[in-house]
């Protein structure tokens, strides 16, 4: 008894996942089975119609429920969360071609920070961002696109990748908004030294980037640095500064 419930809860499971190519079990009604088909179908749509709304916009109805109609028969969900669902079809699709796995990831980025709980780390919001080490917020998560997915839509779909990547920065206000905005290489380089950043200044730092950038004008190059700091730091993307011997602990710690 245990394996014949087994194999028919196998069978019952496969053909609701994909009725194409797996027959239900023996002795169930079709209208029946049809019901199920359609909640677990229609659930499925809704959750990702809810997190990929621009994807479902752009593709249209009969690509987009072929879409999820594929990733129902295909994928293996690791996660029960609804919350976590988003990344199972966007690691999913990152193995297709084009636009479309690169504005998934970038759809479900909206959604994960509008409902992150990050810790704000300790911070001193007077502290000085040259000579201190700049702490940037939990809540600010520069990204980097060979696609523009910030303008891709029903009305805008791209051929061709532009010549220069897509640098996105996402941010959430104390409102809990989520706004986007472009990033100059500068300002997204910038920010990722920053997020990797243990024990740095903000002054060492702007001078190990005009290395990197092998810029000739070191002066002109620091000013616009310091400008940079100074705009992060007014539009809430730099928190302000932890002392060397935070950063020090901190990193023992890990």
């Amino acid at each position: 008894m245990p394996d014949a419930l087994h194999a028919t809860q196998f069978a019952f499971a496969a053909h609701l996942r994909d009725p194409a190519r797996h027959p239900a079990p023996d002795g169930i009604e079709d209208r029946r089975m049809a019901i199920y088909r359609e909640l677990v179908f229609n659930g499925l749509e809704g959750l990702l119609a809810s997190n990929f709304p621009v994807i479902r916009g752009t593709l249209g109805d009969d690509a987009w429920r072929a879409l999820v109609r594929d990733f129902l028969a295909t994928h293996r969900a690791k996660t029960p969360l609804f919350t976590e669902f988003g990344q199972e079809f966007v690691a999913w699709l990152s193995q297709r071609d084009g636009w479309l796995p690169e504005l998934a990831h970038y759809e479900y980025a909206e959604l994960a920070l509008a409902i992150s709980d990050a810790t704000v780390p300790p911070h001193d919001p007077q502290g000085d961002i040259l000579a201190g080490i700049p702490v940037a917020s939990p809540f600010a998560w520069p990204l980097a696109y060979a696609w523009p997915v910030h303008r891709i839509g029903p009305d805008d779909q791209p051929d061709a990748p532009p010549g220069a990547p897509t640098l996105l920065l996402l941010r959430r206000d104390a409102a809990g908004d989520v706004h986007v905005s472009t990033l100059s290489p500068l300002a997204f380089r910038l920010l990722q030294c920053i997020d990797d950043n243990v024990g740095d200044t903000g002054e060492t730092l702007l001078h190990a980037l005009a290395t990197e950038a092998q810029a000739t004008d070191h002066p002109a190059f620091h000013a616009d640095g310091i400008a940079l700091l100074q705009r992060l730091r007014a539009d809430g993307v730099l928190l302000g500064t932890c002392p060397r011997e935070q950063a020090r602990a901190a990193t023992l710690a890990e």
